[in-house]
């Protein structure tokens, strides 16, 4: 069933164009991304499907059919606690209940006609049903833990932060459960752990939603059509993020093919026509004059294509290298930090090496950006120590991006702070997209894009080779995100991130640090082997837990096994460490031998080939050494609790 259909949508302000030709349905059940630049009119198109704004062209909505969209925070009264603001989803619920229990009340009544009343209750009571008031209360607990606002509920809703108040509204729209959701941004102020908890719940949502969305993982793991915007049109994808992004690229290359075989086939019709003008001179042949023109008028009459552009920007700053760091690049030992009384974390230890791309991990308020700023030397540890290592020279590209004099043109900021000549500046500024007149805006004038593209380029210059970044991808768009993505992986060098965006996660960390229960694990790969060996863990706390339960009737037997079973995990562990050990004295010995032969390529070829298989090898050893380090962690909890 089509819930709602746009129609040939067109929006301007005054004489600019914002969109025009806009066309998609939206079937009952369906989640949809919707996706474009900056600019293109994405959260305009959301305000006139409900109505807040004129357009041209038509929204057709299925009469029933209730549209939820938050589109900004509105004032409450000081008396008004967020967990009344939640409440409000339930006015009618709330409505039906009080009727039901004045019925209750009348029943037995010797002035009433309980035939009458049994009537209105049953009645009352079937839509109480229908609308889901018995399983309210569960309906509530899973939305306020999965948004994680519990905390908040008995708080005046006017004294909280503007993300929390966004994620008490939020919630309440999903407790409303209407049957379009119109959602723009909702992964903004949720920790990683709430966007996964929102992705299951939109996973199983019985009615439809329509979502704005910079997060492209959260757009994977949600939706089974794509949107997108553009100013003169819009294109629909039947499938997730990740199939947008390789279908659009083929269907460029289709629409290239076309263009290019129009373009043959144009030129051939000019020569012929050229061709038949010759000899119609040459000749005085009206029928060769005649037979130019009609080629004329069949060259007028086609539909002419536009060239496709497939618009796929990437910077250039390879040739920006800061050299090679000691093998160690960064090295934090026994970190320890509190704020106002609170421990956020202790004994937090770990080395990045050069070439490490290390993300920070963990759920809001658990200390990522502070111990971000204890390895920069911006903040001091309670306790413990951090060191740099050698010929290391680190750059920094915070949250938010300020620049000291904002007023400055790119193109001075560039010239005054890298003394380089305004022709140089220029060359460097085209590599990282400023081109022509777009030198002389001012950087208080900037995108978040921009001004991250020209810090970085700023950082790079300075000759960086270790990069701390905190949350790089926010308030960027998609497109932006991937210039940096791509930008970072040309980077050589050491990075040290924090980051909600998965996407960016998963593409960019080679090794990631959680903080979780005040400790800091690392984990040696990317972003799907950490999540693999969550999900691992998960598993083994649930077997644990089993375990515990028969503890009870083992007693001191069963404390002995656990006693045995850690001493042979701990032999298994240090044999892996050995054999690990050996692996990567073979590596080094194989690198050592590739830089005695820089100019032998068939000998080069030989030792990468086998230092390839050592790295992949030594990688499933370090998975084998997580594995065994958990149950070892799990068999000592056994023996200090038996």
């Amino acid at each position: 069933m089509i819930e709602m259909a746009v129609k040939r949508l067109k929006k301007s302000f005054g004489a600019d164009l914002i969109f025009e030709n806009i066309e998609f349905d939206i079937k009952s059940g369906e989640k949809i991304g919707l996706v474009g630049k900056n600019g293109t009119g994405k959260t305009t198109l959301f305000k006139i499907i409900i109505g807040i704004e004129n357009s041209e062209g038509e929204v057709f909505k299925r009469k029933e059919a209730a549209v939820g969209y938050l589109e900004q925070i509105p004032l409450y009264g000081e008396e008004v606690k967020a967990e009344d603001v939640l409440a409000e989803a339930f006015k009618e619920i709330n409505a039906l209940r009080e009727r039901m229990t004045d019925c209750e009340n009348r029943m037995g009544s010797s002035s009433e006609n309980q035939d009458a009343v049994i009537e209105e209750y049953g009645r009352l009571q079937m839509e109480y049903e229908s609308l889901g008031g018995y399983d309210l209360e569960e309906k509530s607990s899973r939305i306020i833990e999965g948004m994680d606002i519990g905390s908040l509920l008995v708080r005046n809703f006017n004294h909280l932060s503007g993300g929390e108040q966004t994620r008490v509204m939020l919630g309440r729209m999903l407790l409303m459960e209407p049957d379009i959701l119109l959602l723009d941004e909702p992964t903004n102020h949720l920790d990683l752990k709430s966007v996964e908890w929102l992705e299951g719940y939109l996973r199983d949502y019985r009615g439809a939603a329509l979502l704005i969305s910079h997060d492209r993982y959260f757009l994977d793991n949600t939706v089974s059509k794509i949107i997108e915007m553009r100013r003169d049109g819009s294109d629909v994808y039947c499938g997730n993020y990740s199939y947008y992004v390789v279908e659009k690229e083929r269907r460029f290359y289709e629409a290239l093919k076309w263009y290019n075989n129009q373009q043959k086939k144009i030129k051939r019709m000019e020569e012929q026509i050229h061709r038949f003008r010759v000899w119609g001179e040459m000749r005085d042949s009206e029928k060769m004059y005649k037979k130019a023109k009609e080629l004329e008028k069949r060259l007028e009459k086609m539909d002419m294509l536009d060239r496709p552009v497939l618009d796929k920007k990437k910077i250039n700053l390879g040739g920006l290298k800061g050299g090679r760091t000691g093998k160690i690049a960064v090295e934090a030992d026994s970190l320890a930090k509190s704020y106002n009384g609170v421990k956020l974390f202790s004994e937090a230890g770990f080395e990045a090496y050069f070439g490490d791309s290390l993300a920070l991990l963990g759920d809001n308020g658990t200390g990522k950006t502070t111990l971000l700023r204890i390895l920069m030397g911006e903040v001091e540890a309670d306790e413990g120590e951090t060191s740099l290592g050698s010929r290391v020279k680190a750059g920094y590209l915070p949250q938010k991006i300020e620049f000291e004099d904002s007023d400055l043109s790119v193109l001075d900021y560039f010239t005054t702070n890298l003394g380089l000549t305004v022709s140089e500046s220029r060359k460097e500024l085209a590599k990282i997209l400023f081109y022509g007149e777009d030198v002389f805006r001012k950087i208080s004038m900037l995108s978040g894009g921009e001004k991250s593209r020209l810090k970085l380029s700023c950082i790079l210059h300075e000759k960086a080779n270790l990069l701390f970044l905190d949350e790089p991808t926010n308030h960027l768009d998609i497109d932006s995100r991937e210039i940096l993505e791509d930008t970072l992986m040309d980077f050589e060098g050491t990075i040290i991130f924090v980051s909600h965006d998965r996407y960016f996660i998963n593409k960019l960390a080679t090794r990631v640090g959680e903080l979780r229960n005040k400790r800091l694990r690392i984990y040696n790969g990317d972003y799907e082997y950490f999540r693999t060996m969550k999900e691992r863990e998960v598993e083994k706390e649930a077997e644990l837990i089993e375990r515990k339960k028969s503890k009870a009737s083992a007693g001191k037997d069963w404390k002995d096994r656990s006693r045995k079973t850690l001493k042979s995990l701990e032999k298994k562990k240090a044999a892996i460490e050995g054999e690990i050990s050996g692996i990567e004295e073979g590596i080094e010995s194989l690198d050592k031998e590739m830089d005695e032969n820089p100019t032998d390529y068939s000998i080069l070829e030989k030792l990468h080939l086998e230092k390839e298989e050592l790295e992949d090898k030594c990688f499933e050893k370090y998975m084998e050494l997580e594995e065994i380090t958990i149950e070892i962690e799990k068999e000592k909890e056994n023996v200090d609790e038996g």
